[in-house]
């Protein structure tokens, strides 16, 4: 009879989660948004909490070694819990403190593209120039790419974000022309196969470069890279705004304060004799830096 009605209490409690998770896709949040508030609602479960008790909640909460961001997603996924379920709370204030995310090399970057399979090393180098979300990105269809004017259009934001288009490299455009298409969207994978096809061959990667920073590198990493280097580039926090679909800036700020880039040895250099050489040169991402007699100076950040 105790197995049993443990057994009982067990499913209830994953019909209420598994309800209240097809409710938020109901409401159209996004996959990550789900995925988070379901996994916050199973902890809270998991340490004894009663989803009906607010009270437990708070105890909860309260009593964890969480840090304050983890305890403010958390507080966010039962705040809406309650909503949908007419539970009356007064939800805790907890502190969420930004670190500054890691920004790796481009030649980091790179290799660890170079590493990944075909597929992912597509999804990657694409998270990389557009410098979109992870989700954003699973939802890019072939109709979204302008081949010709080589532009990926973001019709699909996350986080009531804005639409926009960025310009890619050829050399993206002609690893996306490899792809098969084998439906409307670009990739066709959901967001956990992504993952964890991709914690497998960063692995890996770390081990065949023998360079541990490769495994601080995360999907969210080539958006903070991209936003940084632009940033860097144009000293334009507007065009920033703009690229990320952010739509307030008080999100793009942080780019202006993530790398300081005086020194001198984060960077490759090169020269140029003519327009034709300092073209070729801004058009992989090297920058003018001065003219010396008929030299032209540039630099790009490793």
């Amino acid at each position: 009879m105790v197995w049993g009605s443990l057994t009982n209490t067990i499913l209830q409690r994953e019909e209420t989660i598994i309800n209240f998770v097809w409710q938020l896709k109901k409401d159209g949040l996004s996959d990550v948004t789900i995925r988070n508030y379901s996994k916050s609602l199973e902890a809270l479960v998991k340490r004894g909490a009663s989803l009906l008790e607010p009270e437990s909640i708070k105890d909860i909460i309260a009593s964890s070694s969480w840090s304050g961001s983890t305890r403010t997603v958390i507080v966010a996924a039962y705040q809406k819990y309650a909503m949908l379920n007419n539970i009356k709370w007064t939800p805790p204030k907890y502190t969420q403190i930004r670190k500054l995310p890691f920004i790796p090399l481009e030649t980091e970057i790179d290799a660890l593209i170079a590493c990944t399979g075909k597929k992912m090393s597509v999804l990657l180098q694409c998270l990389k120039e557009t410098g979109a979300r992870i989700g954003e990105a699973l939802r890019i269809d072939w109709t979204d790419i302008d081949f010709e004017k080589r532009v990926i259009n973001i019709n699909h934001p996350e986080k009531h974000g804005n639409v926009r288009g960025v310009k890619v490299s050829d050399k993206l455009i002609a690893m996306l022309c490899r792809l098969p298409r084998a439906g409307g969207k670009v990739f066709t994978t959901s967001w956990q196969v992504a993952h964890n096809s991709f914690n497998a061959q960063r692995k890996h990667a770390a081990q065949k470069l023998g360079n541990a920073r490769i495994l601080q590198i995360h999907f969210h990493t080539f958006r903070h890279w991209k936003a940084t280097m632009e940033y860097h580039r144009t000293k334009d926090i507007l065009h920033v705004m703009r690229l990320l679909g952010h739509r307030s800036i008080a999100n793009t700020l942080l780019y202006t304060q993530l790398v300081e880039f005086e020194d001198d040895d984060a960077y490759m250099t090169a020269t140029a004799d003519s327009v034709e050489d300092a073209e070729k040169l801004l058009s992989v991402g090297f920058e003018y830096v001065c003219q010396h007699r008929d030299i032209m100076l540039f630099r790009k950040r490793k």
